[in-house]
């Protein structure tokens, strides 16, 4: 099949010429849970995760592989990313409870975010999570007197802007000095936090973390990140003796999402993480820390694609073609957040050879509400099942329900049977929580 490096492993073509992914036919599965859907590979997100545990066995200590469940927050990738050993990222509230609701190992969680609310610091407290990593230092006081009030010592990472800037969207660029995130190391604002967070009486200091961005295709960036907060923690070593023992580098590794994209491989990445934290121990003569690692988009980003249904198809002669789909900006929002480019091609037509160039519109009342522009796909009828794939992290994670449009299905696929993990929203869903003026 065409593009077949930006489809899920199992992608392939079915006898009638249908686009098939884990032994599903992509048309099938749309007409019985509907368009918009997505549909992820499950043999993809497990291959992902091993992948990483497997490429991470390089470095020459303890390492642990930590699931950024933002990308794809649910019940079943949880209970998926415990079933292959990772432990667990969350950044919200909601994000906890659909980990909880998964059962999944509190002791494995670490918990982020630049502004936690106290609700959301008792939740995690009471869940018993195994980490949190603080990122103000009203959160080190909120935290310090939380456990505190519990009779309960908390673990706790420092979150660290170590004035990275990789080269990637400047939304999603988050290790520069001038970042919502975390505490400066030039400014001399991260130093303080590990002194205040070492004398606090209810935390315990076992850490630090840092993420510089996503969709991040130069390892440079990270040796970077690595000799940065080295070079501070040798001096936070001597000065308030303060011995690192999980060293988090996060995540952010970028993936294909069109034909032109060349990211590094997860071997690649674990090579030049290991290789950088291992020297940087060995130079500064610190001990060996425990490498944390924390992929998101890399594990679940290419294992779906996302199907919709052909509506309207409006050609403007000279200019373009727009291929209207039910879906858009509700169920991917990407393109008007970051300019993010896909590839696209129709489900019931993936034997007939690209032919017409067009510029896939989603269904909202917004001029930018454009999933796809200027790509060739087989010409087009109304009906048509067409499908964007590498749509696994941050879709569904950043639907809404604009236009009051219902949010998506989504399934899960393998060995040719197909398991809807979250349902799809009703117009009844979307105006549940609605109350009338007059009560």
């Amino acid at each position: 099949m065409t593009h077949t490096l930006i489809y899920p492993q199992t992608a392939r073509h079915d006898d009638a010429g249908h686009l098939e992914i884990g032994g599903c036919d992509v048309v099938a599965l749309a007409r019985a849970f509907g368009t918009p859907l997505f549909i992820y590979d499950e043999l993809a997100l497990r291959t992902q995760c091993r992948s990483y545990l497997d490429a991470f066995a390089v470095y020459p200590g303890p390492f642990e592989v930590v699931f950024a469940s933002k990308a794809f927050p649910c019940r079943a990738m949880c209970e998926l990313v415990a079933e292959e050993g990772l432990s667990l990222d969350v950044a919200s509230g909601g994000e906890l409870a659909a980990a909880r609701l998964a059962g999944f190992p509190p002791a494995r969680i670490y918990f982020h975010g630049n502004n936690k609310t106290p609700a959301e610091i008792d939740l995690g407290l009471d869940a018993g999570i195994g980490f949190f990593v603080v990122d103000s230092f009203e959160e080190v006081d909120r935290l310090d007197h939380a456990a505190a009030a519990r009779g309960v010592r908390q673990q706790v990472l420092v979150r660290l802007t170590p004035g990275v800037r990789p080269t990637t969207h400047s939304f999603v660029q988050t290790g520069q000095v001038d970042s919502k995130f975390g505490f400066g190391i030039e400014d001399g604002r991260a130093r303080e936090a590990v002194r205040r967070v070492r004398e606090a009486g209810a935390l315990d200091l076992v850490g630090v973390h840092a993420h510089i961005g996503s969709q991040i295709f130069e390892l440079d960036s990270y040796r970077r990140e690595v000799e940065s907060l080295f070079d501070a923690l040798a001096v936070w070593r001597r000065d308030l003796g303060f011995a690192c023992c999980l060293f988090n580098i996060g995540g952010g590794l970028g993936i294909r999402y069109t034909e032109e994209d060349h990211p590094a491989s997860i071997a690649e990445f674990a090579a030049a993480a290991a290789e950088a934290v291992a020297a940087q121990a060995h130079d500064h003569g610190l001990d060996l820390p425990r490498l944390l690692v924390e992929p998101g988009r890399s594990i679940a980003g290419k294992a779906a694609v996302t199907a919709y249904t052909v509506g309207t198809i409006k050609d403007i002669p000279g200019v373009r073609t727009y291929v209207a789909v039910d879906g858009g900006m509700s169920d991917n929002i990407r393109p008007m957040l970051y300019d993010s480019r896909y590839e696209a091609m129709l489900a019931n037509k993936a034997t007939v050879e690209p032919s017409v160039v067009v510029t896939v519109a989603g269904k909202h009342c917004e001029s930018g509400d454009v999933l796809v522009r200027d790509v060739k796909i087989a010409p087009p009828e109304v009906g048509d099942v067409l499908v964007t794939p590498g749509t696994g992290a941050y879709g569904y994670a950043m639907a809404n329900n604009y236009n009051g449009q219902p949010r998506p299905a989504v399934v899960l696929v393998g060995d040719g049977r197909a398991r809807e993990i979250i349902a799809r929203e009703t117009w009844d869903d979307v105006l549940r929580l609605q109350r009338p003026l007059n009560q």
